[in-house]
């Protein structure tokens, strides 16, 4: 039932007058009285004054308000920040050459640490705009890691979160040996071997990894011999009184098979004069070369043809003063004409790891020098000559054997790399 005041004159409603209550009241006098209403209506409540549609004045955003712990209700709402990590929590194997990284979205980032579980602090930068980090250091093998990191939205709010994850085993890490060592000086047809502890499946991944270059400006080629062996030559020897560089950058490089490299280093290896030499069995001969140039030759006696010496091209591989050779380690047995049991021979210099030395001739061979091969594969020398090889070459000389019956050594016994025609040992 509505409640009926006293008209005023006339019975008619003026535009500035309305009704309110028990009688009429003017435009000025409503809109204040609307106010108060408002205002009362805005203090008792709370959420709705803030967001209501007759604000007395503009109300900022909560980016101009200090830090909060709980999202405000002002006009406009900002949305909290987020963050992606690069390993994602709870991650297994992960490679620890591969960066990680935190990266915000709707927000910045603060106070980011990386920890390994042994307390070791991984460094790491922020971008300019605070949005991205990434750790600049290595991580380690079979280790786990904490990530901590603080997000900072538009409105000022914060918040901390962590990630954890672990590196690669170290069933999965793998190792590499460089041949030479490294600052070694060695002749001029010397191969660069490495030789790895794992399969590697991945052989262009690894070869890239790989910088070897020559102060004389040679290029050369990886040859794989094995999965776990390559080596590296160029076309023609390496340039006398040059230096070979090689950079190995295979840390977290992936082999294949989960196997992960776990090391990067720069070996130098020196060139020294170029040292050569020529045994030909059919004249009986050894002759030595420095730099191109003769110095001697050599009466020599060869392997016999039960026993001929390898063909071809063999690299100097050690030098022992005095060698004792035992005939068992060839297959010898007592009762076989060519057994000579155990004995002791002076000057010896390897060419082959099943056993071809170039050493100073026994007793008995020693009337057979320049006149037939005698041997059981290797180069006897007399004194003069055995010893001139000795002093005089070095692991990475070469010698050329001409006129045998033998066949090449088989590629694992020793460094037959100068054997293998350049178009085939670059393409394989």
């Amino acid at each position: 039932m509505r409640i009926m005041g006293d008209r005023p004159e006339g019975g008619h409603l003026k535009p500035s007058q309305r009704w309110l209550g028990s009688g009429w009241l003017g435009t000025r006098s409503g809109k204040i009285i609307s106010l108060v209403a408002v205002l009362v209506v805005a203090a008792l409540g709370g959420a709705f004054a803030a967001v209501g549609p007759l604000q007395a004045s503009p109300i900022g955003s909560e980016a101009a308000t200090a830090v909060r712990t709980q999202p405000g209700t002002a006009f406009p709402v900002v949305t909290p920040a987020s963050a992606q990590t690069v390993p994602v929590t709870g991650a297994k194997e992960v490679n620890p050459s591969a960066p990680v990284t935190v990266t915000a979205a709707g927000g910045t980032l603060d106070n980011v640490s990386l920890r390994s579980s042994t307390g070791q602090d991984v460094e790491g930068t922020l971008d300019a705009a605070r949005s991205v980090w990434t750790s600049s250091g290595s991580l380690s093998f079979n280790a786990r890691y904490t990530l901590s990191y603080t997000t900072l939205d538009g409105a000022g709010r914060t918040a901390t979160a962590t990630s954890t994850f672990a590196t690669v085993s170290t069933a999965n890490e793998a190792d590499a040996a460089m041949y030479p060592l490294d600052g070694m000086n060695v002749g001029v047809a010397q191969p660069i071997q490495l030789t790895f502890s794992e399969p590697v499946k991945n052989k262009k991944a690894v070869e890239k990894a790989i910088t070897i270059t020559s102060s004389s400006g040679q290029a050369g080629a990886f040859h794989w011999y094995s999965d776990t062996v390559v080596r590296y030559r160029p076309e023609q020897y390496w340039a006398a009184h040059s230096s070979i560089t090689v950079k190995m950058d295979l840390f977290g490089v992936d082999l294949g098979n989960g196997q992960i490299g776990n090391f990067s280093k720069t070996n130098t290896v020196h060139i020294g004069d170029k040292r050569t030499a020529v045994a030909d069995a059919q004249a009986h001969t050894f002759t030595a070369y420095i730099n191109d140039k003769p110095v001697q030759t050599w009466p020599a006696t060869l392997g016999d043809t039960r026993f001929p010496s390898a063909k071809g091209f063999l690299v100097l591989m050690e030098k022992q003063r005095k060698a004792h050779f035992v005939a068992a380690s060839i297959g010898l047995k007592p009762g076989d004409p060519a057994n000579y049991g155990e004995l002791d021979v002076e000057y010896a210099t390897r060419l082959t790891p099943s056993g071809e030395f170039i050493h100073q001739a026994t007793d008995t061979a020693i009337p057979y020098l320049g006149n037939a091969n005698v041997s059981h594969g290797c180069i006897g020398l007399g004194p003069d000559g055995a010893s001139w090889v000795f002093n005089n070459m070095t692991t990475g000389d070469v010698v050329q054997i001409l006129n045998t019956q033998g066949d090449f050594a088989n590629f694992d016994d020793g460094f037959g790399d100068w054997n293998i025609p350049w178009a085939q040992y670059a393409n394989a």
